[in-house]
């Protein structure tokens, strides 16, 4: 019976590492292989999975849900770096650094991830240069990113950091709607005012406004971008 249970639990997981894009380049049976050392693994909501300092023994590939990545000061203000979707990896940093985790990473709804332990990845990149070269191009993507982010934080004001926020938020789960483009995303102000490092208050507060200039609309929870030039216009 316990034979039979982790067989099909390694075939679940082989089923999963297919859809991951940093692994395209292994074959069938180097991914069945994979399937036997990963850990897969469901996450409840807001629960956290790793924290700054925690040792970093193994990086993470998301298979369903969203994962928060982020950055806390000793004073408890919050920071959002990322979040990380089906198909993507994180936690990869300290693997390649050797170093403790810098990160909090904490599941923003209900999740599923793939624990990957760190000698097994290290095994993978030593066997699979185009895996390495695949990953290499992934850290410089988010280098990119992160560079652009801190650029804004510096240089734009409140109304054109949420505007931006907002439209790209409807490029990544923007879903057509009568009103505009909704956002099919959980999101908080709180969440919002971590990743333009502003405060809940002051995103609450723009919000209104820019729902009193008809740039938005709210259904329930849920935000409506109903004029999308004219957020664009505000960056």
């Amino acid at each position: 019976m316990a034979r039979s249970l982790a067989v099909q639990e390694d075939r679940r997981a082989l089923w999963y590492l297919k859809k991951i894009p940093l692994l395209d380049d292994l074959s069938p049976d180097e991914l069945a292989s994979l399937a036997n050392v990963v850990v897969l693994e469901e996450v409840r909501r807001r629960r956290v999975i790793f924290l700054p300092g925690d040792p970093g023994t193994s990086l993470f590939f998301v298979n369903g849900g969203r994962v928060k990545v982020s950055r806390v000061t000793r004073d408890g203000k919050e920071l959002t770096l990322a979040y990380r979707g089906p198909g993507e990896i994180f936690g990869e940093l300290c693997l390649v650094d050797g170093g403790p985790r810098a990160e909090m990473a904490e599941a923003m709804e209900n999740a599923l991830v793939t624990e990957l332990p760190r000698e097994e990845f290290e095994k993978l990149l030593a066997e699979h240069p185009r895996v390495g070269l695949a990953l290499v191009r992934t850290l410089c993507e988010r280098r990119r990113e992160l560079e652009n982010t801190m650029e804004k934080l510096v240089f734009q004001d409140v109304n054109a950091k949420l505007a931006e926020l907002l439209l790209q938020l409807g490029d990544d789960y923007g879903v057509d709607d009568a009103r505009g483009t909704l956002v099919a995303v959980k999101i908080t102000h709180q969440e919002m005012a971590n990743l333009i490092g502003s405060t809940r208050e002051t995103v609450s507060l723009t919000l209104s406004q820019f729902k009193r200039k008809k740039l938005i609309a709210t259904d329930g929870r849920k935000i409506i971008l109903t004029d999308r030039e004219g957020l664009r216009a505000l960056i």
